[in-house]
């Protein structure tokens, strides 16, 4: 799976146009709602053939599912703690499905991607930005508080000077500082006396899918993105599923030759209401952001990784303070080359779907615990 990993067991295949069940087996001790989950199209073919199928849970209700880019079918699976679920698939013409997760290019704003799903909205920041002068490195963050897409809309009013996006209308806004830094976890290389070579803006962009269910990208970033003689290139795909408040992030670097040091960041900001969390022994780091405008009313923005990968997660201070940034959380680990270096980022807002502190390391532990135990799927 490329949001959650899972085991795929093959399975003997009947006669074609018979209802089939997908098993999906949970072995953790966390129950598990909602959690987008994949089976191979072409598993799915071999059982009811070439057209369309429907895809229904223990009591027949209809379950929305995606075909994503690389031919999986994904869907939301709902296991309870150490137990198994049973999905039907069967020929059928599936009913519409709403669309939560979704992206595009802005070319008017100087060159946006920004996407979303019911739980938080995202933004990197393309070349046009970059040839302004403008240093904005990192991942930025769009609160929401509705489960509806909004982001199309925010941008439409803003360049029409209807609203701006940094005020809350009612739905969330941008509120959330990058400026030069790595932002809310923008993976960077670390170089041997330890600093962080910050990449710029992305070059060129390929949208993967575009929901319902699921949004990716691949952004590639140019040679000499890490120094004026660097030939390093680096691409990135960026994975967005229903239902989860953090990003799956495949970054891969071509031109380099050794191993070397990775390490997804998160900026520091001098306003931090609950400190923040270094938890080596479970891969993920946490921080509470005041936003922007701390004396706003625009209540907090909760940031965090999740790095299986990371060998070492640190704080390290900024020798040279960037306005109110003051430090990175850096979880650093070995990328080979040749091998993808994968992670997991993302926010919550404390007016949104995130009410407080607690719920949001919460979260992450639960999530890291569910790497831990991926979906087993079984096709029959």
């Amino acid at each position: 799976m490329k949001y959650l990993p899972l085991l795929l067991i093959p399975f003997a295949v009947a006669s074609c146009g018979q209802e089939h069940s997908i098993e999906v087996s949970n072995s953790s001790d966390i129950a598990r709602e909602g959690e987008i989950t994949e089976v191979p199209l072409s598993e799915i073919r071999k059982a009811i053939g070439d057209g369309s199928f429907v895809i229904t849970d223990a009591a027949q209700a209809e379950v929305p599912y995606q075909i994503t880019y690389d031919s999986l079918v994904v869907f939301p699976a709902s296991v309870a703690a150490n137990a198994t679920a049973v999905y039907t698939i069967k020929p059928g013409e599936p009913s519409p499905v709403d669309t939560v997760a979704c992206g595009a290019f802005y070319q008017a704003r100087k060159d946006d991607l920004a996407w979303e799903n019911e739980k938080s909205a995202y933004r990197a920041y393309g070349p046009a930005l970059q040839a302004s002068g403008e240093r904005a490195y990192g991942y930025d963050v769009w609160t929401k508080s509705v489960s509806k897409p909004v982001v199309a809309k925010r941008y439409h009013d803003a360049l029409a000077k209807i609203a701006s996006f940094h005020e809350d209308h009612g739905e969330g806004m941008d509120v959330y500082a990058v400026g030069p830094t790595l932002g809310a976890g923008t993976a960077a290389l670390v170089d041997t006396a330890g600093n962080i070579v910050y990449p710029w803006c992305f070059e060129s962009y390929e949208i993967l899918d575009n929901g319902p269910l699921r949004f990716s990208v691949r952004l590639n970033y140019p040679a000499g993105a890490f120094g004026n003689d660097s030939t390093v290139r680096e691409s990135r795909v960026i994975t967005l599923d229903s239902g989860e408040f953090l990003n799956r992030t495949e970054v891969s670097y071509q031109g380099l030759t050794s191993a070397s040091t990775v390490a997804p960041g998160i900026v520091l900001h001098r306003h931090n209401p609950n400190g923040f969390i270094l938890d080596n022994e479970n891969s993920f780091m946490a921080c509470a952001d005041l936003t922007d405008n701390p004396d706003g009313q625009n209540g907090v923005i909760y940031v965090g990784v999740v790095a299986p990968q990371a060998d070492t997660i640190v704080l390290s201070p900024m020798s040279q303070p960037e306005g109110d940034a003051v430090a990175h959380l850096l979880a650093k680990g070995e990328y080979q080359p040749g091998t993808p270096y994968v992670y997991y980022w993302g926010s919550g807002w404390s007016k949104g779907f995130m009410p407080d502190w607690e719920s949001w390391t919460d979260y992450l532990a639960a999530f890291r615990e569910r790497l831990k135990h991926p979906f087993v799927v079984t096709v029959k």
